[in-house]
């Protein structure tokens, strides 16, 4: 599971390294829903803090990583699905 953790934070380098805590990355990805529609982003900017809501009490460094990469990546496929339109 590392080797696929390490995959993706290569992949998403300039982005992660930019967003390190979890309170970074709520608003980029505040950021990243200005970039679509006014309906979609309503609806992931809801989305967006209903997750930090739930995932606010994380603790375990590693889980944590795993929740930043994999958003990080969820909005670019976000943002690249509404932008291909």
């Amino acid at each position: 599971m590392n080797e696929m953790l390490l995959a993706t934070v290569r992949f998403l380098n300039n982005d992660t390294k930019r967003v390190m805590t979890s309170r970074q990355l709520y608003k980029y990805l505040l950021r990243q829903c200005e970039r679509l529609p006014s309906d979609a982003c309503k609806h992931y900017k809801f989305s967006i803090k209903q997750s930090y809501k739930q995932h606010i009490s994380e603790s375990d460094p590693e889980r944590i990583k795993e929740i930043i990469a994999k958003s990080i990546e969820n909005a670019k496929w976000i943002v690249n699905k509404y932008n291909q339109k």
